[in-house]
């Protein structure tokens, strides 16, 4: 099963990518997950720049999809997992073969072309994020997952 996260934003303050690059790293022998960086669309103009924006993002972000990909939009009113939960659902994914493809919007979110192409809606948490902390804490999580998966004691409850 491929890994890919799908995200809106390429200019990461370097905590982010030295964190997200460590958790990569470290889970590359047991998942392989695949960063892709999109530009953030210009939200210079007035009125309805930020529609535009994400139009524009959505774009991006939809040409990159494959039919067969199982679409998971990161947001911030989908449902929540514990860590448990999200081991046994990737332990589902993976037995499906469908390839999985996190996606994370730009400073106004993802648009409902992007949203209705979901398969499912995650939330990390009920807070809003800065988008390279949720980079970090879905690496660290799917790290985490596969630990649990795995046997490794990284985990504990």
């Amino acid at each position: 099963m491929r890994l890919r996260l799908i995200a809106i934003g390429t200019r990461m303050p370097d905590w982010v990518d030295a964190a997200f690059s460590d958790y990569w790293r470290r889970m590359r022998a047991m998942w392989k997950l695949e960063l892709i960086e999109l530009p953030t669309a210009s939200r210079r103009h007035s009125g309805g720049a930020a529609l535009a924006a994400m139009a524009a993002e959505a774009q991006r972000i939809l040409a990159l999809l494959a039919p067969r990909d199982f679409v998971v939009a990161l947001d911030e009113h989908g449902a929540e997992r514990t860590t448990l939960e999200l081991s046994h659902w990737l332990e589902q994914r993976r037995a499906s073969g469908q390839d999985l493809a996190f996606i994370i919007g730009g400073p106004d979110g993802l648009s409902e072309e992007v949203l209705a192409r979901g398969h499912f809606r995650w939330s990390l948490s009920r807070l809003t994020l800065p988008h390279g902390l949720v980079r970090v804490v879905l690496a660290e999580q799917i790290y985490r997952a596969a630990t649990l998966l795995a046997g490794h004691p990284y985990h504990r409850d």
